[in-house]
């Protein structure tokens, strides 16, 4: 059996505290064997931000040729996203944000021409992860960003119950997430724990 990961480290700042826990988490499930991992950098991916325009809304299609078109099909596929995006200015990264406002092909495909975003007998099997680090050490700073998580996850049929979500807040300067006393083994219990998730939901 073969487990689809994808994984998007949203950071402008590669290497930083956010894709380190991304990191963290795909050498955990790195180390079963049939695991499929990809990981793209978004400051690498193309993405342009939506225009807005509705286009989709009729053509089943965004009207913007970049790489949206190659990351398209690998978002249906996948049996596991993660998306890894760090908090700022109280607000999810831009480069994760134009990620997921992009994803209103999806939203229009769903509710408005209702089609199906994934084969039926694959509904209800997705799982997502949501990685986040800030600088700040205020216990709200996620709030702003959670609910366009849960957006970008419920349009393609990834459901509340089955979003994971780990945000680690006081991390502000490259590396500062090394020192954190529980992230690294936050991050690969919940790798495992979606994996196994997965291989249950998957095998039946």
């Amino acid at each position: 059996m073969e487990i689809k990961v994808l994984a998007f480290a949203g950071s402008p700042r590669r290497g930083g505290n956010s894709e380190t826990l991304l990191d963290w988490v795909l050498a955990a499930m790195g180390e079963a064997e049939g695991v499929v991992i990809e990981k793209i950098p978004l400051t690498e991916a193309n993405v342009n931000p939506c225009r807005g325009c509705n286009a989709c809304e009729t053509l089943n299609r965004c009207v913007q040729r970049d790489g949206m078109d190659v990351l398209h099909d690998k978002i249906i596929e996948a049996d596991c996203i993660i998306l890894a995006a760090p908090i700022f200015c109280m607000g999810i990264c831009a480069q994760a944000k134009a990620l997921i406002d992009r994803f209103q092909v999806f939203r229009s495909r769903k509710y408005v021409l209702k089609l199906p975003v994934v084969p039926p007998e694959r509904k209800g099997k997705r799982l997502g992860i949501f990685l986040s680090t800030a600088g700040q050490n205020w216990d709200h700073v996620f709030d702003g960003a959670v609910p366009s998580v849960k957006c970008f996850f419920h349009v393609i049929d990834v459901r509340d119950a089955d979003i994971h979500y780990l945000m680690v807040n006081n991390v502000d300067e490259k590396g500062a997430i090394l020192a954190h006393p529980t992230a690294k083994a936050d991050a690969a219990r919940i790798g495992k724990e979606v994996l196994a998730e997965l291989k249950k939901r998957l095998g039946g």
